[in-house]
């Protein structure tokens, strides 16, 4: 019987194009070789099984070999690289600095250096995991990396750069390795299968890409696992039962039923998962990763961040279409803070479940979650209800007397009728006078600020809630009819009433502005007001729009507006602020204030 050799080492890549997603990495070493501008020291640094210690034996191997090919690789027919492949070679020294990482270790090394190749042109000496190398055997190596002799190359591979001290890294050419994508670790695996006569399906190819995180000799690992389970037939099935994976055809339809609503179906599946021996941690962290992916196939120009199989990828952006994009963005939002709160909360399951819950509730249809909404019919059942034989106070007045919508408090000084009482509501922004409420683009309101009425159409339902009471002569009017009257007197009042919550505020130059000259009230409730700089202008404009808001709530009136008139005095005199600038203009007016002051032996208080 002959010995098993592993894929990891069987197909282990001998020169610089078979290595697997780094050819950032051989394209600089082959030109290194090719131009003669090799360093003294490499440091080759990345995650577990990307390639760092074979890229660093095919260097070694490369320097070496006398009858380089036009592509710099090594020829394996010379005796450097015919003793190489047999691993007698006497010009290359491997250390494992985890196991050998005391000082007599590296002076024991720093003494070979002394001696020149047997044959050949360079001395390489590999040394793996160097970040296990104690602090005297660096200091010990410091001297011999930074001058070594000519022929010496010391080539250093470690997976965590930050424990290497700076005077090491500083002495190094540095090389970092990335993590080697999904679908280059999936493309040589089915490379291997081919060599090895094993058919394989592209999804269980991907699933154990995934599993791998970035690390070739992880996946390959995985790969002869799965063969030894599954024969020379590998299914997409047998990958994710002997992984334990959660097949994301679980997610699909857990999305889907979260799409309908459906929670008792939700929590049915969530159920046949704990059944199987899947953890509720694990599951929303897998749920959240596929919304994300969803919310990626909702645009072409972001698909290649998807990385799945071609077949999964169709699936995604079928599902994907179904879905609004503010639906993905709530869902990653309950699954974030889930997995936020998964180790604190004692039943976790339970923690799982209402996750799933709010997750359903989301999607039903509306976007009640994310954004108010204001339901028509139920303001106006009672105005329905009463009888149209006799009609209410609201009903003998003028049109100023209509119910009005919940969103709006009326002010205390009109009575409302038992008809407009209604459960409230959120406000809604407030629409401009002359434009019709219930559209789904953002308006101006008459305060400067802006608000987007969102959801059903706010027109449609009132047309609704307009037809149910038809036998009522009580209509929902809209937002800019409440205009209740006032005079200037109840306008100053609620306007000195803000300048003093100005002035709490801490606002002492809006407040200034504010009571230096009083406001004006023109036809169609316009104020105006006179200021007389443009510094005093930004200021209003600044407060504005909360302003407008609270005199409009104060005055029942919301047809209310504010315009300011900048007018600069041509020839303002100086103002006086000090006390000594007073008394000049004090003294200019009255020229004998100054002796009499003298006379009575006052003196002028700065």
């Amino acid at each position: 019987m002959n010995p098993f050799v592993v894929s990891a080492r069987k197909y282990r890549p001998s020169t610089f194009d078979t290595v697997v997603g780094q050819a950032h990495i051989t394209s600089t070493l082959k030109n290194a070789i090719r131009t003669k501008h090799l360093a003294q020291a490499f440091l080759f640094c990345g995650p577990r099984g990307v390639g760092k210690t074979t890229c660093a034996r095919i260097l070694a191997k490369t320097m070496n070999c006398k009858n380089l090919s036009p592509e710099i690789e090594a020829c394996n027919n010379c005796e450097s690289c015919l003793s190489f492949n047999s691993g007698q070679s006497l010009n290359i020294y491997e250390l494992d600095a985890a196991s050998n990482n005391s000082v007599d270790d590296i002076r024991n090394l720093v003494e070979q250096v002394r001696y020149a190749p047997h044959s050949g042109e360079y001395k390489i000496y590999i040394i793996d995991e160097v970040h296990m190398l104690t602090a005297n055997a660096f200091n010990a190596f410091l001297k011999t990396l930074e001058e070594p002799p000519s022929y010496a190359i010391f080539i250093l591979a470690t997976t965590e750069k930050h424990k290497i001290i700076p005077t090491i890294l500083s002495r190094c050419q540095i090389f970092d390795f990335n993590r080697i994508q999904i679908d280059d670790i999936a493309h040589h695996l089915s490379f291997v299968a081919g060599k090895e006569g094993v058919q394989a399906e592209d999804e269980a190819l991907h699933v154990i890409a995934q599993k791998a995180d970035g690390a070739l000799r992880d996946a390959l690992s995985i790969f002869d696992q799965i063969v030894s389970f599954a024969g020379n037939h590998l299914s997409y099935k047998d990958v994710i039962n002997n992984l334990s994976i959660l097949d994301y055809e679980y997610y699909f339809k857990v999305t889907d039923e979260i799409r309908t609503g459906n929670i008792p179906a939700v929590l049915l599946t969530f159920n046949e998962l704990l059944a199987d021996g899947f953890d509720g941690h694990h599951f929303i962290n897998g749920l959240a990763s596929h919304f994300r992916d969803l919310l990626v196939s909702k645009d072409e120009s972001t698909l290649p961040l998807l990385e799945v199989s071609k077949s999964a990828r169709e699936k995604y952006k079928v599902q994907a279409s179904e879905l609004q994009q503010f639906h993905l963005l709530k869902y990653l939002s309950i699954c974030s803070q889930c997995d936020i709160d998964y180790r604190s909360a004692r039943n976790q399951r339970l923690h799982v479940e209402l996750a799933l819950i709010r997750l359903c509730s989301v999607s039903g249809g509306s976007i009640h979650e994310l954004t108010p909404r204001v339901d028509f019919d139920k303001a106006q059942a009672p105005a329905a209800a009463a009888p149209s034989s006799s009609p209410s106070p609201a009903q003998k007045g003028a049109p100023a007397a209509k119910a009005v919508s919940p969103a709006i408090a009326a002010p205390a000084e009109s009575p409302k009728p038992p008809a407009a009482v209604a459960a409230p509501v959120a406000p809604v922004a407030h629409a401009p006078a002359g434009h019709a409420p219930g559209m789904e683009n953002p308006v101006q309101s008459p305060g400067g600020g802006s608000g987007l009425l969102k959801g059903a159409s706010l027109s449609s339902l009132r047309k609704q809630a307009e037809a149910n009471t038809s036998s009522a002569p009580v209509k929902a009017p809209s937002l800019p009819d409440m205009a209740e009257p006032f005079d200037l007197d109840k306008f100053m009042d609620r306007w000195n009433r803000y300048a003093g919550k100005v002035r709490e505020d801490g606002k002492l130059q809006l407040y200034t502005t504010m009571t230096m000259n009083a406001p004006t009230l023109l036809e169609n409730f316009l104020v105006e007001l006179v200021i007389h700089n443009p510094a005093q202008s930004e200021l209003l404009q600044e407060e504005k729009s909360d302003m407008l808001d609270w005199l409009r709530k104060e005055l029942g009136n919301y047809k209310l507006n504010l315009v300011t008139r900048l007018e600069e005095k041509a020839n303002d005199p100086e103002q006086a602020y000090t006390n000594k600038e007073k008394y000049k203009k004090m003294n200019e007016k009255n020229p004998g204030l100054d002796d009499f002051r003298q006379q009575l032996g006052l003196e002028l208080e700065l």
